[in-house]
Formats: C-alpha cells, sequence, structure tokens
C-alpha cells in the first residue's frame, strides 16, 4: 500500500480544506494517507511517505508563511526525491501565482518530480476547486 504525506500550512482554512481534499482522492485510490499540519510534521513523514504533497498560501508579497512553512521545506532541501512523486498546493489572494512559480522551481531544485502544475485557489475553494485538488491526490496516488 503506498504512503501519502500531506504536510500544509493554513491560516484562514483554505489552504486545510485543499489539504483534506488531496488526501479524499489519494484515499480513492486505496492509499493510506497522512495529513499533517507543518508544524505537527518532521522530515522523517516526507522520507517515508513514497509521495507527498504540500500545501501553503501565498503569503505577503508573494512567498510562503514564514515562520513554519519556509523553514520546513528548507530543512527537507536535501531528502533524496528519486522516485517520490510530489504535488503542490495553495491558495492565494491576490497576485498572480508568482509563490507558486518560484515554489515549482526550488522544489523541482531539489530533485522532486512534480506531479502536476502547482493547484492554486483564489480565496475560498468551492465544488470545482475541490475537485481539482481531489485529482491532484489522484494523481498522487496514481504515480
Amino acid at each position: 500500500m503506498k504512503k501519502i504525506s500531506i504536510i500544509y500550512w493554513s491560516g484562514t482554512g483554505n489552504t486545510e480544506a485543499m489539504a483534506e481534499a488531496v488526501a479524499e482522492g489519494a484515499k480513492d485510490g486505496g492509499s493510506s494517507v497522512k495529513v499533517l499540519k507543518v508544524e505537527e510534521a518532521a522530515k522523517e513523514d516526507v522520507i517515508n511517505a513514497n509521495a507527498v504533497a504540500f500545501g501553503c498560501p501565498s503569503m505577503g508579497a508573494e512567498v510562503l508563511e514564514e515562520e513554519s512553512m519556509e523553514p520546513f521545506i528548507e530543512s527537507i532541501s536535501d531528502i533524496d526525491y528519486t522516485d517520490k512523486p510530489v504535488a503542490l498546493f495553495g491558495s492565494y489572494d491576490w497576485g498572480d501565482g508568482e509563490w507558486m512559480r518560484d515554489w515549482e522551481s526550488r522544489m523541482k531544485g531539489y530533485g522532486a518530480a512534480l506531479v502536476d502544475e502547482g493547484l492554486i485557489v483564489n480565496l475560498t475553494p468551492g465544488d470545482e476547486e475541490i475537485s481539482l485538488c481531489k485529482k491532484l491526490g489522484k494523481k498522487l496516488d496514481d504515480a
């Protein structure tokens, strides 16, 4: 059985809702899924997973949340991502998604193979966006 870790930071609940939908999509394929707030996550949750998803909203000048998520992402820069599918997702209020493009480039620089482009949702995810989150989870399960 594939083990998938979904690690996220959410300030308003929007990215948390996305994380739960990604998890639902991954579970539909039979994977064992662990959903963790970044403050609860450890490097081992990434190392021991067959696939992993990271979620974080755009903050400030289109950057990752700086107190918890940024240090965590930095702490996993040395993991061997060979054969470990990765997905990225998050919500935003304004801007054009620069934080996600930067995050994608950064994770690729770490050696991660992204299963799809980072999924971004403006503010609260509606039914259509929740469906896209579930599809992203299924891609992790299928990868």
